[in-house]
């Protein structure tokens, strides 16, 4: 299973590439082996595989909180390898943290607020407000409510919320639905979708991998560092080699062994 080809004629336009990425900590041995993913408009791509593959690796290495130690990372067709965090984030690449980053004893509109504090117009900083309200509505519903007293899954809301306050072209997702229950998670996940439709690009990192190749366009792989396959999520979903290796098997056959 290869990398997905846009359709004849048209043009594919990647907002994020990364390209034979080579990354490790310190002295150790490399996580990233020649890894290259490459992220398109308006697409929710998915990265699955076994613990230690180097998932979260590579949402660092996205980001700028890890330096590669060769290969390039490219924003919008524009070399940035090597650039730390905030030069990412005006690059047009926003990262959302595994676990939950809401300041508790903070209101809803301050957290969301923090996103904005690069942007110096009032008018665009309105602008970006109403547009992540109309977006997320809890977080217009509860925009004078201490963060702390809503719900995990509204708390992950608020943080995709101020995420896209700088409107950013990629989102990195790092385990969204950890923690949080199965009604909750598959909130979350309708929120990733109304990011992807409302024109913003997704990398995303999830521990329930079925669930997050359900809501995404393009699935890879990562085995030992590298992409192991790539393709249409829905194709990664249907192939039984595939399911049994890396999403604990097909449902019907998890659901007939808890039976019996």
């Amino acid at each position: 299973m290869s990398e997905p080809t846009p359709a004849a004629g048209a043009q594919q336009e990647y907002l994020l590439e990364l390209d034979d990425i080579q990354a490790g900590y310190g002295r150790a041995a490399m996580v990233l082996r020649g890894l290259t993913i490459k992220v398109p408009a308006s697409t929710v791509v998915c990265l699955v595989g076994p613990n230690g593959a180097g998932k979260s690796t590579v949402l660092k290495v996205a980001s700028g909180l890890l330096k590669p130690r060769s290969g390039r990372i490219l924003v919008g067709g524009e070399d940035v390898t090597g650039q730390g965090p905030q030069e990412m984030l005006s690059s047009g690449l926003a990262h959302v943290l595994q676990g939950h980053s809401v300041f508790r004893e903070m209101t809803v509109a301050e957290n969301v607020l923090l996103g904005a504090y690069t942007l110096r117009d009032k008018q665009q900083v309105a602008e970006r407000v109403a547009f992540v309200q109309n977006l997320f509505p809890i977080v217009g519903e509860r925009w004078k409510q201490l963060a702390g007293l809503l719900s995990g899954g509204q708390q992950k809301q608020v943080e995709f919320a101020r995420s896209l306050m700088v409107s950013p072209r990629v989102v990195l997702l790092d385990e969204p639905s950890m923690g949080l229950d199965p009604k909750t998670t598959a909130t979350v996940f309708e929120q990733v979708v109304r990011m992807r439709d409302a024109g913003v690009a997704v990398l995303l990192v999830e521990q329930n991998a079925r669930r997050a190749l359900e809501t995404a366009d393009i699935g890879c792989v990562l085995d030992l560092g590298r992409v192991h396959i790539t393709g249409p999520a829905p194709e990664l979903l249907a192939d039984p080699q595939l399911s049994e290796l890396y999403l604990g098997g097909r449902p019907g056959e998890r659901a007939a062994s808890a039976n019996g």
